[in-house]
């Protein structure tokens, strides 16, 4: 798990930790920061994972890599990586590779930049900056991976429920009686 914005642009807070040994997040060890070097923490992270991948050995290797962005804004400062280069290196990874990549974004925009930098649109998703859109859309997540590390699913594509449940966690905000 790697954090990323302007004060700290590449954060390793857990590298192939064992999940029960990584803490729940909390407002203490994950906070949102400054600017959004949204290309840098991509490109990196994927460089540095097929790297760490490229020199386990083959008995440790996983099966299946899933990558999930999470941003709470769009690309405003990245200076080591471009577009095309981030394009190129989702694109490997995905047809040579299979990797599957998820886009989880608290900003609308940031969505339309993902399909511009080669992410699959029924694999990304938006939703509220709050903890209940927040909850809803780990949920979903967590449904997916578990249905693809099952082989029940080819990828990880949020079905029309999930994305019905932000939704209505939207609509429920702006209706006064609920």
């Amino acid at each position: 798990m790697v954090q990323f914005d302007s004060q700290d642009p590449y954060e390793v807070i857990y590298q192939f930790a064992p999940i029960d040994q990584v803490a729940p997040l909390s407002h203490e060890t994950y906070v949102p920061r400054a600017s959004t070097p949204l290309l840098d923490a991509i490109g990196r992270g994927i460089i540095d994972l097929a790297h760490r991948l490229a020199t386990m050995p083959a008995g440790e290797k996983p099966d299946q890599v899933v990558f999930v962005i999470i941003t709470d804004g769009q690309e405003n400062s990245s200076r080591e990586f471009k577009k095309a280069q981030v394009m190129k290196l989702l694109a490997e990874k995905q047809e040579q590779d299979k990797w599957q990549f998820v886009f989880l974004s608290a900003d609308l925009t940031a969505l339309d930049d993902a399909m511009d930098y080669g992410f699959q649109a029924p694999a990304a998703m938006s939703f509220d900056k709050d903890a209940q859109g927040t909850a809803a859309v780990f949920e979903s997540l967590a449904k997916n991976v578990r249905s693809y590390r099952a082989q029940k699913a080819e990828s990880l594509a949020f079905d029309e429920e999930d994305r019905a449940q932000q939704r209505s966690e939207k609509a429920r905000k702006q209706d006064p009686e609920d």
